[in-house]
């Protein structure tokens, strides 16, 4: 078993890791919902598993925020903050790039890790995985929420004490195996407590990746056990069908959990696919939240005041603005006249940034309208790009005083994070195709 470390994220979490292998490659394992960077050892099953991939990278395993030997917290960590747990853990690992593979609930973390840093990311694995924490017109699969909700309040009760019979479809192979399923309790025990494991599967159930498929870039992996029973194999189908150029296997097999029943031919599969894609590629696209501001009414405030005043308090309204994009890592990429536009590597902290902007103009006197949108942007000469910056701006213009307005996929990829929004509407976009669905951040 390999040692134990702490690498400090941005935001001060601790997360547990270890790093084991000799292999020339470098291979981040993003786990399901529990996860104990010891106790995983202690499976003989999973540590020839993990040793296997070991033979050919330098493997490194995490307890994400929340779970396992990592800092614990009341509420469960969004995508958004889960994604700096394996930027910690890289940069203690002085690890340029990386394969990610995300297993079952890692899986759409991954993906969006993929899509956010792909100058990080030499190619994505997702194993058992899905997109939709709900059933949707066009994913019908997941269980409805009413489902879950019940599922959770059996789980509470008997946390870490369920029955080989409740346990088998994680692992249906390993029938009458007392032994393993022992040890698969002990794992829920120390993986996670039974508030910590209801606050994981409320957020989980939010959780939408739909939007983010197409910009992934990087080479990606999807592999599946055609009779999985946690994830069905559709799961699998609908992330291969909106991710390009992905390369889609599925293996026989009824067991969720990788490193049993014929684990082999998985490792096959991730060793080929992570020794052949590692190669060095400047990604030009990547998936950016983009913010745009503009002040309310700025022409009469500009009359009333005049040059000189209108000039003195513009420059105080960048100076707050700034503060702001600098507290939450937005990087300011254009500014003309009254207005800021703005990226961020996430949407939850490009939301709370404009709220702190609407508080602190407030105080100046003003009123801004702001809009934000998460998509697929174009990179050029450090600039960004593209009919995501597009659509950012004509969400911006369509937002009244005081307004944070947001698209469907910030709205989407922010489950978990507290922030609350209104319905908007359904409303077109002047030179955007289709029809789209906005939402209104409650402050």
């Amino acid at each position: 078993m390999p040692q134990t470390k702490y690498a400090k994220t941005v935001d001060g979490v601790h997360i547990a890791y270890s790093v084991s292998g000799a292999g020339s490659i470098d291979l981040v394992w993003a786990p399901g919902t529990v996860s104990h960077v010891e106790v995983y050892w202690e499976e003989h099953r999973l540590a020839r598993f993990m040793g296997r991939l070991g033979s050919f990278s330098r493997l490194m395993l995490f307890d994400k925020r929340g779970t396992g030997m990592s800092d614990h917290a009341t509420d469960a960590a969004t995508l958004e903050e889960r994604m700096d747990d394996i930027r910690a853990v890289m940069d203690a690992c002085d690890s340029e790039r990386a394969v990610l593979m995300g297993i079952s609930e890692g899986a759409p973390m991954c993906a969006l890790f993929a899509a956010t840093y792909p100058e990080r990311t030499v190619g994505v694995v997702l194993l058992g995985g899905y997109a939709k924490g709900l059933p949707a017109e066009d994913y019908p699969w997941a269980p409805t929420r009413e489902e879950q909700l019940a599922g959770l309040a059996r789980e509470e009760g008997s946390w870490g004490a369920w029955t080989d019979e409740e346990l088998l479809d994680f692992a249906p192979s390993m029938a009458g195996d007392a032994r393993f399923f022992d040890w698969l309790r002990k794992l829920l025990r120390v993986g996670a407590s039974p508030g910590a494991e209801r606050a994981l599967e409320m957020m989980n159930m939010e959780v939408d990746i739909s939007n983010v498929l197409p910009a992934i870039r990087v080479p990606a992996l999807v592999l599946h056990r055609t009779g999985d029973r946690i994830c069905k194999a559709e799961e699998s189908r609908y992330l291969a069908d909106r991710i390009p150029g992905v390369k889609h296997v599925e293996l026989p097999g009824e067991d969720h959990i990788p490193w049993v029943g014929d684990s082999d031919s998985i490792l096959r599969e991730i060793e080929t696919f992570a020794t052949q894609t590692w190669r060095e590629v400047e990604p030009d696209r990547v998936l950016a939240t983009v913010m745009f501001t503009d002040i309310v009414g700025s022409t009469t405030k500009a009359a009333e005041l005049g040059d000189s005043g209108w000039k003195e308090l513009l420059g105080e309204h960048h100076a707050r603005i700034r503060t702001q994009l600098s507290r939450f890592r937005g990087t300011e990429l254009d500014t003309a006249g009254d207005g800021f536009f703005a990226v961020f590597d996430g949407p939850a902290r490009a939301i709370n940034c404009a709220k702190s902007i609407h508080r602190a103009l407030t105080e100046l006197g003003l009123e801004a309208r702001i809009g934000v949108h998460c998509g697929e942007c174009e990179r050029v000469d450090g600039k960004v790009g593209g009919l995501a910056v597009v659509v950012g701006a004509r969400v911006a213009s369509l937002a009244g005083p005081g307004d944070v307005l947001v698209s469907q996929t910030v709205k989407d990829l922010t489950a978990g994070s507290g922030l609350t929004f209104e319905d908007a509407g359904e409303h077109s976009l002047k030179g955007v195709p289709d029809r789209w669905h906005l939402y209104r951040a409650v402050h």
